[in-house]
């Protein structure tokens, strides 16, 4: 069986030539979570863009391979692409509130996708949503379809959000930090919800954090990205037992402990950052397109 999803040393860079993304690799197995984690800036959201074929125009891809499921996104043509990435893929954005149409009904925003991309009957789709409602625990979900999204909790509105990313069945989903914009008590309760249907559908997840307490929760393996480069992946428990790269043990030493909230934080050490940066700006130098 494929993998859901591949990339290979893939490469990005700005309108200047600065790259932003530098020779990433790394591969998403049907039915796993694979966490992308990293500071601010670091190039996770930028690979789930680039997956989802929705990167900025400032930002073009220069070498490398994504593949879904086998097919390679670069040898298709704008429609074929736009209809595998819509048939086998789906988003659970950051920002609920940002990311719904503020002028439109909820039931509407949720069927558009079902019906003008998938095809399906409006019955179908309005039937598939209210399942997904359901599954999501939202009460009176007829109300709530009829609601415009300022009507509804931020809560509320991720878990919508999160109702229609499963509809359609995709194989993979890019969860970009779907918890940031909410309080810590909902953070919990959409983690456990995403966990729970995930686990019901199989469906593959690559997650976007920098919270490596959500990493240790809800992924498998894990991504660790500093200034679009992949330092260091492992299966999760392996990563947090005896992690490898200096940045990596950084990272974790820094996180915050509830068991000992009175503890000094630790914040990751100039010395590492130095190290690394020196290393990328030689790579950096010396890179060609097509030379890694």
């Amino acid at each position: 069986m494929s993998a859901c999803l591949e990339i290979r040393c893939l490469s990005a860079v700005l309108l200047n030539g600065q790259r932003v993304l530098r020779s990433v690799s790394l591969t998403v197995q049907p039915g796993e979570v694979r966490a992308l984690v990293g500071e601010s800036g670091a190039g996770k959201t930028m690979i789930g863009k680039a997956v989802l074929g929705v990167l900025p125009k400032s930002v073009r891809i220069v070498e490398g391979e994504m593949l879904i499921e086998g097919q390679d996104l670069g040898k298709l043509d704008a429609k074929a692409r736009r209809n595998l990435i819509g048939a086998r893929t789906a988003l659970i954005p950051q920002d609920p509130l940002t990311a719904l149409n503020p002028s439109r009904r909820i039931g509407p925003q949720m069927t558009d996708r079902l019906v003008r991309i998938l095809g399906w009957s409006g019955e179908r789709a309005d039937g598939r949503i209210r399942q997904l409602l359901d599954e999501v625990q939202i009460r009176d979900p007829e109300r709530v379809l009829k609601c415009y999204p300022h009507e509804l909790s931020g809560g509320m509105r991720q878990r919508v959000l999160i109702a229609a990313a499963f509809a359609a069945e995709p194989r993979l989903i890019v969860a970009d930090e779907p918890t940031t914009a909410l309080d810590v008590t909902v953070q919990k309760q959409i983690l456990r919800l995403i966990a729970q249907l995930q686990r019901d559908h199989g469906t593959a997840i690559l997650f976007v954090t920098h919270d490596l307490g959500v990493v240790a929760k809800i992924s498998q393996k894990v991504s660790v990205l500093y200034a679009g480069k992949v330092v260091e992946e492992a299966d999760t428990a392996q990563l947090f037992a005896a992690p490898q790269h200096p940045y990596t043990r950084a990272l974790i030493a820094a996180t915050p402990r509830y068991t000992d909230p009175y503890a000094s934080l630790k914040p990751v050490d100039e010395t590492v950052l130095a190290g690394l940066t020196a290393e990328i700006a030689a790579a950096d130098k010396a890179w060609r397109p097509g030379h890694g």
